[in-house]
């Protein structure tokens, strides 16, 4: 039960969002074609940009610095990544593989994921600049960063690309948590897309709880050979720490924030970490070419207001924030706005959603609320509430 300091601990609000950003994490070009394969049918007279492009970063930092929340924001420079930091979470061949990629100047890594030039030295700002923002946490110098970054990393798994992902950013900082004295480490993971490649590298580990809230949707291939299943729970001292939250297609706010009240806050609750990382994926949204999960700014708004509380319950108030996919060139830096002013916890909303009037299918919300409780009293004995 809750104590009268818990409780006043859940309700303080976090005074800055210490934003980590480099401007060279844009030279990372992925090219036009049909959707992300790159490919000109030669009968199309308008290609578009591959979904993980400059411009959806582009309009993060413009909105977090020119936008309501900005007062809010506290601005830091990134940096790259050093080979030897990689080998933490990476095998050494796999790195090897990806440098002398980057020095033949295009590689297509696996499906949609492309390493051209500028790529490599992207991917190594984005793993240096998201790990400078877990150092700062440990440091003791802020209590919230966020890791503003691409290429993005979670499905990059210890040994291969996936996902127009090359490091795995968050599997990084999780680790460097671990090696600087965290005993425990929570991930919290509501791209669309299962972050199998974090998941990957802490499957065996009873020190890391991964949970991953995202759409049915399966393996894809070689290179995505994880389902994100509710079956796949970890192995060995790791078994019981993988918390695979699979919702159908257009899940919507309400069973979303279900989902977190059921699933993933008594999770948390019961691991008790010291540490806590939310991967945030704007593809989960209502308008995303990506996702199918239709969430809302209001929806992502109530996560960062349920992130917040459970920081302030079990690690200080410490929270690193890392971001992955969200490809709507708009409303993914307004559902990262909402996110954050959840996370601060601050009474009203900032900006208004300009587009999202949006009504769920009460019947479906209901469907979708019963598969989350099948979850907790079938499928995840050792996280059910007592």
């Amino acid at each position: 039960m809750a104590t009268n300091r818990d409780a006043a601990a859940e309700s303080s609000s976090v005074n800055k969002i210490e934003v980590f950003w480099h401007e060279g994490m844009l030279k990372h070009d992925t090219g036009n074609g049909v959707f992300d394969t790159g490919i000109d049918p030669g009968f199309l007279d308008i290609l578009e940009k591959h979904p993980e492009n400059s411009d959806r970063v582009k309009n993060m930092v413009s909105i977090l610095k020119r936008g309501p929340i900005s007062p809010y924001v506290s601005w830091h420079l990134g940096r790259h990544a050093l080979i030897p930091e990689l080998l933490s979470f990476h095998t050494p061949e796999y790195i090897n593989e990806l440098v002398k990629a980057d020095k033949k100047g295009r590689k297509v890594l696996c499906a949609g994921t492309f390493l051209n030039p500028g790529s490599w030295d992207a991917a190594l700002l984005a793993a240096g600049t998201t790990l400078s923002s877990m150092k700062h946490l440990l440091d003791g110098h802020g209590k919230v960063a966020y890791a503003l970054v691409r290429p993005p990393g979670h499905h990059a798994q210890p040994s291969q690309a996936d996902g127009y992902c090359f490091l795995n950013n968050a599997g990084l900082a999780v680790q460097l948590a671990l090696d600087s004295g965290c005993k425990k480490v929570a991930v919290i993971d509501i791209d669309v897309h299962y972050g199998n490649g974090t998941a990957e590298g802490f499957y065996s580990s009873n020190e890391v709880l991964t949970v991953s809230l995202h759409m049915n949707h399966g393996s894809w291939g070689p290179s995505h050979p994880q389902s994100g299943s509710i079956d796949e729970l970890g192995d060995g001292e790791g078994y019981g720490y993988n918390l695979n939250i699979p919702l159908p297609n257009g899940t919507g706010d309400n069973g979303y924030v279900y989902a977190f009240n059921e699933l993933v806050v008594p999770s948390i609750h019961k691991f008790e970490p010291d540490m806590i990382v939310l991967v945030v994926g704007q593809d989960s949204s209502a308008f995303d070419p990506n996702g199918r999960q239709c969430l809302t700014m209001e929806g992502y708004r109530e996560i960062g207001r349920i992130v917040h509380g459970l920081a302030m319950r079990h690690s200080d108030g410490r929270l690193l924030i890392v971001q992955e996919g969200g490809y709507h060139v708009t409303y993914s830096a307004y559902c990262l706005h909402a996110t954050l002013e959840g996370v601060l916890n601050l009474p009203l909303p900032l900006l208004q959603d300009p587009v999202a009037y949006y009504p769920e299918d009460k019947t479906f919300s209901v469907k979708v609320i019963e598969a989350v409780q099948n979850y907790v009293t079938d499928k995840m004995p050792l996280w059910k509430t007592d």
